[in-house]
């Protein structure tokens, strides 16, 4: 790979595509992943790599994949549609309370967090049961889904409006206007990762052979024509419309906590609700492509994200410029520099509480692997896509909750 300015090129050959990468921080491990990636015939024009890559399961974090005719299911991976969620509201830094212990603990009384789920269903059923039926017609076909989250049918339902574990989390923040946020980071629980992990092991079951071989069976796929395909894109789009109403009902359970504890405000209008892990059908150049985006947002011109940080640093809200190269697209977050393991041996709670001064959360070590060194610099990731988003808003965790 040669490496011009802060894009890396793989240079297109008879059995590969292009890669472009968007920083000189990545791992060889990771260009291994995306060499791989690049070998597959299906793959449409390019690989465009975000720079907060780093190695991921199937497929590398933080990689944007066109693909013609096909879908690689480890590509999307388990946590099917995980995203952002951001609110702003009409409060100032300086109406919140010094202390923001007792909102913190409010919150994860209300929003259970972890392992833990709702004890009885919150969600009203006209949200619950236009996603009930599209997901009975999934699990007719594909009945061994059932057997694999104790008990079934209520378990999703109780998993709607609750944050999960590992890098999920709840967040206020405040802005350089000193303009209060909320911020959110959740998937799609534990039916998600049920979804991506059966269709995952049916993909290489299955090994479809259509375009010829596949160099990991991490990247197994399903070919358009097959009833695997179809099926498979019914379950994925139902998975990304379950993470995003999560986020919706955790985000007004949130605002009713705080609509008791603060003072009274109201939202305005810049919200923004975005997957991160997910797939999507969309047009690049010249073709009508699947674009899978792992570890990766949506940066068409004019399109607002959210680039969060680690919960000791900041976060950005950002509007896309519409970068073809990069598929119109940009990072996720600051990306992983150190894996979880590592993290937890290599520091120690000092470590922790020096690296969050001045953040109300958890400082103990069940969050070790969070710490916030353990990502890679957020400025120096924004600093690589300043062609691919213009920062809109800078914010700064004062709290953060995490699963």
């Amino acid at each position: 790979m040669n490496v011009q300015q802060n894009l890396v090129l793989n240079k297109s050959t008879q059995h590969g595509v292009p890669v472009k990468v968007f920083t000189k921080d990545i791992e060889q491990e990771a260009i291994q992943q995306l060499r791989n990636l690049a070998q597959l015939e299906f793959v449409h024009h390019h690989i465009a790599v975000m720079p907060d890559v780093h190695v991921g399961k199937g497929a590398t974090v933080g990689s944007v994949i066109p693909t013609k005719d096909a879908i690689i299911p480890a590509a999307v991976g388990v946590d099917i549609g995980c995203g952002m969620n951001a609110v702003r509201l009409s409060l100032k830094a300086h109406q919140l309370p010094d202390n923001l212990a007792k909102i913190r603990t409010a919150i994860e009384a209300k929003v259970p967090v972890g392992f833990n789920q709702h004890q009885a269903i919150t969600v009203k059923m006209t949200t619950l049961d236009p996603l009930a039926k599209r997901l009975k017609r999934i699990t007719d076909k594909h009945k061994g889904l059932l057997k694999m989250l104790r008990n079934f049918e209520r378990t999703w339902a109780k998993q709607l409006g609750t944050l999960g574990g590992g890098n999920h989390f709840i967040e206020l923040c405040i802005d350089e206007n000193q303009d209060v946020w909320v911020m959110l980071h959740s998937g799609s629980r534990g039916i998600g990762n049920c979804i991506g992990e059966y269709f995952i092991t049916l993909a290489k079951k299955e090994q479809q052979s259509r375009f010829g071989h596949v160099p990991d069976r991490d990247l197994a796929y399903f070919a358009v024509g097959s009833n695997s395909f179809d099926d498979y894109l019914e379950a994925v789009q139902w998975g990304q419309d379950y993470a995003l109403e999560n986020r919706r009902e955790m985000m007004r359970l949130i605002v009713s906590v705080l609509q008791r504890e603060l003072p009274h405000f109201t939202l305005t209008r810049e919200a923004i609700n975005c997957h991160h892990n997910y797939v999507s059908q969309e047009h690049h150049y010249g073709e009508d492509v699947y674009v899978t985006r792992k570890g990766a947002i949506s940066a068409f011109e004019g399109e607002l994200g959210i680039i969060p940080g680690s919960m000791g640093a900041k976060s950005y809200i950002v509007k896309g410029k519409g970068n073809s190269e990069a598929l119109c697209s940009c990072s996720h977050g600051a990306g992983r520099r150190m894996s979880r393991g590592k993290a937890i041996r290599h520091f120690n709670l000092d470590d922790l509480r020096a690296q969050t001064a001045g953040v109300e959360c958890r400082k103990d070590k069940g969050v070790m692997d969070e710490i916030p060194e353990a990502y890679k610099d957020i400025d120096a990731v924004m600093a690589n896509q300043s062609a691919l988003v213009e920062v809109v808003h800078t914010l700064k965790q004062v709290m953060c909750i995490k699963g």
